[in-house]
C-alpha cells in the first residue's frame, strides 16, 4: 500500500497517514487486489485508521470480487466507484476461458481483457485498489511525485479534491478505449477484404463469431461504464453544500462530462464496428448469391442450346428398320449441318434476348 500526501503546491510520499488533517491537503491511498484479498479485515481498519472511514462489509466484498461490472454506489460516508479498465500485458479471466476452449480472437480484439479498479471517494482521502500492474495509476503517480510549482504549469497542477484526482485516472483509463479504435478498425477492414474476395472463399466464420461476440462485450462494458458516471456525475450534482464551492464543483462536473463523453465515442465505435461487420457479412452473402445465379444462368444457357440436340440425336437413335436419312450416304452430314443450324439460332437467340434484358434494366 502506498500512501500520497497531495497539497497545493506539493505532493510526497509518506509512511503513513499524518495524525491531523493539513488544510488543504487530502490523501491517496493506493492498494493492490492482492494486498486486499491477503488480509481484508487488516487493510479496512487501517483504511479506518488514516481516514475515519469504516468500509462496509457488501463494499469490501466488492472491492474483492475481480468480475464485478462497473458501477456507483454512496453512503453518508463515502462514495464508491468500481470501473473496469483495459488489462494491458495481463490474462483475464475472459483470455483465460478463450484459450481454453480455442476461441480465435483476432489479436485487435485480445486487448479487450478488463480488471476492475475500484476509487472509493471521502472528504479527505481517494482510496483506489487495482490490479497489480496499472500503468495509468503509476503513471499518474510519477508524474505527481515530479511536479514542481511554476507560474506556467497549471495543465500539470496537482488535482484540489480526491474527486478531481478521481476523474483524472478515470479519464486516462478511459483514453485507453480510444486507442483501440486504429486497430479494430483495421482488422474490419481486413476481414471485409477476406468476405468479398471472390476468389477465394471465406472459412474463418469462427473468428468472426467470436470478434462479433468481443464487440459486444465491449458494448456492454461501456453501457455499464456510462451508468456509473452517469451516477457519479449525479452524485457530484446533489452533494452541493454551498455557493462558495460552486465553481470547484463545475469544474468536477466538466471533467465528469468529458469522462461520458469519451466513454459514448468508444461505445458509438463499438456500435458502428458492429453494424459494419454485419454488413460486410450480409454483401458476402448476396455476392456468393449472385455468383451462383450467374453459374445457374450460364447452366440454364447451355442446357437449353443442347436440348434441341439431345431431340435430334435421340429421333435418329430410334430401332425403326426404314427411316429417313438413315441410309443415305449424305444423311449424317445432313444430321449435323442440321444441329449446328438450330446451335446457332440457339445462341443468337440467348444473347438477343442477354440484350434486351441489359436494355431493360435501369
Amino acid at each position: 500500500m502506498e500512501i500520497l500526501l497531495i497539497g497545493d503546491q506539493s505532493v510526497t510520499s509518506v509512511d503513513q497517514a499524518p495524525p491531523s488533517r493539513i488544510a488543504n491537503t487530502f490523501l491517496w491511498i493506493d492498494a493492490t487486489h492482492d494486498e486486499v484479498s491477503a488480509e481484508p479485515d487488516a487493510w479496512r481498519a487501517g483504511i479506518a485508521s488514516m481516514t475515519g472511514t469504516q468500509i462496509y462489509d457488501l463494499h469490501l466484498a466488492d472491492i474483492r470480487n475481480l468480475q464485478h461490472p462497473s458501477y456507483f454506489d454512496s453512503t453518508s460516508d463515502y462514495g464508491m466507484v468500481v470501473f473496469r479498465k483495459l488489462a494491458l500485458g495481463q490474462v483475464s479471466p475472459e483470455n483465460q476461458v478463450s484459450e481454453q476452449t480455442d476461441r480465435k480472437i483476432p489479436p485487435a480484439l485480445s486487448k479487450l481483457a478488463t480488471a476492475p479498479v475500484t476509487f472509493i471517494l471521502t472528504d479527505t482521502a481517494l482510496i483506489t485498489v487495482r490490479p497489480k500492474i496499472s500503468r495509468t495509476i503509476d503513471a499518474t503517480k510519477a508524474r505527481l511525485l515530479s511536479y514542481q510549482p511554476s507560474p506556467n504549469s497549471y495543465s500539470s497542477r496537482p488535482p484540489v479534491s480526491p474527486e478531481e484526482l478521481a476523474l483524472r485516472l478515470l479519464n486516462a483509463m478511459v483514453d485507453q478505449y480510444l486507442e483501440l479504435r486504429q486497430p479494430l478498425g483495421a482488422q474490419l477492414d481486413r476481414w471485409q477484404r477476406a468476405l468479398l474476395n471472390p476468389k477465394r472463399p471465406f472459412n474463418d466464420w469462427m473468428a468472426l463469431l467470436d470478434a462479433r461476440n468481443e464487440l459486444h462485450k465491449l458494448e456492454r462494458l461501456c453501457e455499464e461504464q456510462h451508468d456509473a458516471m452517469q451516477e457519479l456525475r449525479d452524485h457530484f450534482i446533489d452533494t452541493y453544500e454551498n455557493a462558495a464551492n460552486g465553481r470547484a464543483k463545475d469544474l468536477l462536473l466538466v471533467r465528469a462530462n468529458d469522462v461520458m463523453e469519451h466513454i459514448s465515442r468508444v461505445l458509438n465505435h463499438a456500435r458502428r464496428l458492429e453494424s459494419s461487420l454485419e454488413s460486410a457479412v450480409q454483401i458476402h452473402f448476396a455476392s456468393v448469391s449472385h455468383r451462383t445465379s450467374e453459374t445457374m444462368r450460364a447452366l440454364t444457357v447451355i442446357t437449353a442450346l443442347f436440348m434441341p440436340l439431345t431431340l435430334i440425336t435421340g429421333v435418329f437413335g430410334m430401332n425403326f428398320v426404314e427411316m429417313s436419312l438413315l441410309k443415305q450416304h449424305d444423311g449424317f452430314w445432313i444430321a449435323m449441318t442440321l444441329m449446328l443450324v438450330v446451335l446457332v439460332i440457339g445462341v443468337i437467340a440467348s444473347l438477343a434476348w442477354k440484350a434486351r434484358s441489359n436494355k431493360k434494366a435501369p
